[in-house]
């Protein structure tokens, strides 16, 4: 259920219906008109553009073109008691309370899916897909939780959506991270001194791994490095993923499927990919210009396959080969993505780090290529989280090495703080995590804020022996609202628009922002009864008005559906 779209539809259809009365030629199927909430200080219900784009296209006066539309509008649509026309020709509309009882009931009868909007499409949300060498960091934690809250929100809208983990074991940084293994396993075993040398890892979590490979393979001597490498391999691999995994876990995060880059090569997916673009002509032999800027002294003249990803919108053609005719890191991500294109997904979305902004017009020209155009793959990028406490940058134990790890942010702060804070700034901007802020139990900590706005409705339905699901008779004789309750209400009917913009736009910030909005309005009714009498919600402990507990029902609905969302707990007491 859908206000805005409701009566969209139903003010389009009796101007269409009366266009010549109305004197419009041209109607241009309704494009542009919009149905929304007006500003604050208009104190109406709805706001609709129709008469100023209506105008325009067929050149008549925009406010004389307002005025017939008010008329025709308020005898024959029932809904509104009364219609103001602002500024240069805005329909400004005002409910009848037989229509926001109608309204109030909908929602309250459609509780579970109030906001949701079906469109059953398939979505592969690639995301954090951190190297496996280790445990995640602070800045991993941002996109695996934009991702996660992204598929939560596709799914609550009817989507079938697959969470992928692409893990890249496959090339040199494997080889080194397996060699910081053996060396630090041969510094447990036999006492050599690590040394620290250029691409190796010196995190502490390198000697927990190395001491594990060691009580699972008591009978390996680990003299050798090329002769334990396939072991080495496999085993630190899989300590390194049970870390990620248990990281993502605490942060309320699972995948669907991890996808690995080495199964890839194997199964030759990379020499499919590209046949393929070589009978498309998307790929031929040929020579690249040198990188622009500074010398690379490693660039040689080389015929190599290049893809032409110029032809898909990108600023130059790619290298599929390096030097020695070996594939580059485009080239097994191109194979990547034709098995995602093979597994029909109508829909890919691959969430990045603050680095990979200019990888995006090159494997989206893949995606086109190899997909004829048909799949639409989105890149959101994720940008740095900075940490403060007292008003500074905070330095936390750098156990993991060079870089602050979840499990220490873990430590600081829980897990629901963590992803709604994540979440209260859009992706493409960076991000300061104030732990003071998210410590305290204040208007200034919004996942508190919001948590204990449910809280408080809780107590309030314990005071009262109810429960939310009881069913609310609203009696059109004594129905009320004061302006609190209209700005809650307002507010409420809000959010089916704002997840339908989340949605499209794939922005999850936007759940956020508007369940703090809507506790504030919330907690300032709250705070107004015990301020003046005549705002108190109970008195000889029970509900004043049906109206006022639906109301309260409505803030309770929607902020349970938003936090779900977001996957942060909502505690019935604080």
């Amino acid at each position: 259920m859908n206000i805005f779209e409701e009566y969209l539809k139903k003010i389009n259809t009796l101007v269409d219906k009366n266009k010549e009365i109305l004197k419009l030629d041209n109607l241009n199927n309704f494009k542009g008109i919009v149905v929304e909430i007006p500003p604050e200080e208009f104190n109406f219900d709805l706001s609709c553009n129709a008469s100023l784009v209506l105008a325009k296209i067929n050149k008549i006066n925009p406010k004389e073109l307002a005025n017939k539309m008010k008329d025709l509008i308020l005898k024959n649509l029932s809904d509104f008691e009364n219609i103001d026309i602002a500024g240069p020709g805005f329909l400004n509309l005002k409910l009848t309370n037989k229509s926001l009882i109608s309204n109030i009931n909908k929602i309250l009868e459609n509780k579970k899916f109030y906001g949701k909007k079906n469109s059953n499409k398939n979505y592969n949300i690639e995301f954090v897909s951190a190297n496996p060498t280790g445990p995640m960091h602070v800045g991993h934690c941002r996109g695996a939780i934009y991702g996660d809250v992204l598929a939560n929100l596709l799914k609550f809208n009817g989507n079938n959506v697959t969470k992928e983990y692409y893990i890249n074991d496959y090339g040199n940084q494997i080889k080194n991270f397996a060699k910081s293994v053996f060396l630090r396993i041969r510094e447990i075993k036999y006492k050599e001194k690590f040394v620290l040398r250029e691409n190796l890892y010196p995190g502490e979590y390198i000697i927990e791994i190395g001491k594990k490979i060691i009580d699972t393979n008591k009978n390996e001597k680990f003299e050798n490095f090329d002769k334990s490498f396939q072991l080495l391999k496999k085993e630190s691999l899989k300590c390194s993923m049970d870390l990620i995994k248990s990281d993502l876990k605490k942060l309320g995060i699972e995948h669907d499927n991890f996808f690995s880059e080495t199964k890839l090569i194997e199964n030759k997916m990379v020499d499919k990919a590209v046949n393929y673009l070589k009978k498309n002509n998307y790929v031929e032999e040929g020579y690249l210009d040198p990188p622009k800027g500074e010398k690379d002294k490693t660039w040689k003249k080389t015929k190599r396959l290049i893809f032409k990803s110029t032809l898909f919108g990108d600023d130059t053609d790619r290298a599929m080969q390096k030097n020695d005719g070996s594939w580059t890191y485009f080239a097994n991500d191109v194979g990547y993505h034709m098995d995602k294109v093979n597994r029909n997904y109508e829909n890919l979305i691959n969430v990045l780090g603050a680095d990979h902004t200019g990888y995006i017009k090159r494997i989206t020209a893949a995606v086109n290529a190899l997909s004829n155009n048909k799949v639409k793959l989105n890149c959101k990028v994720c940008q740095l989280v900075k940490l403060f406490k007292n008003g500074k940058p905070f330095k936390m134990s750098k156990r993991a090495g060079d870089f602050i790890s979840a499990q220490d942010l873990l430590k600081e702060v829980n897990k629901d703080s963590i992803r709604f804070m994540m979440l209260n700034r859009s992706n493409d901007v960076e991000l300061d995590f104030d732990f003071d802020k998210v410590l305290e139990k204040s208007k200034d900590n919004p996942v508190f804020y919001v948590q204990y706005s449910f809280a408080r409705i809780s107590s309030l339905f314990r005071m009262l022996d109810k429960n939310i699901n009881d069913k609310i008779d609203l009696d059109i004789k004594e129905f009320s609202l004061n302006e609190n309750e209209m700005k809650i209400l307002r507010k409420v009917f809000e959010w089916p628009k704002i997840i339908e913009t989340a949605s499209f736009k794939y922005e999850p910030h936007k759940i956020p922002y508007y369940l703090y909005e809507l506790a504030t309005l919330f907690h300032a009714y709250w705070s107004k009864g015990n301020e003046d009498q005549k705002y108190k919600f109970i008195e000889g402990s029970k509900i004043k008005k049906n109206e006022t507990l639906a109301i309260i029902v409505l803030v309770a609905i929607v902020i349970q559906r938003g936090m779900n969302i977001l996957g942060v707990s909502l505690p019935t007491k604080m």
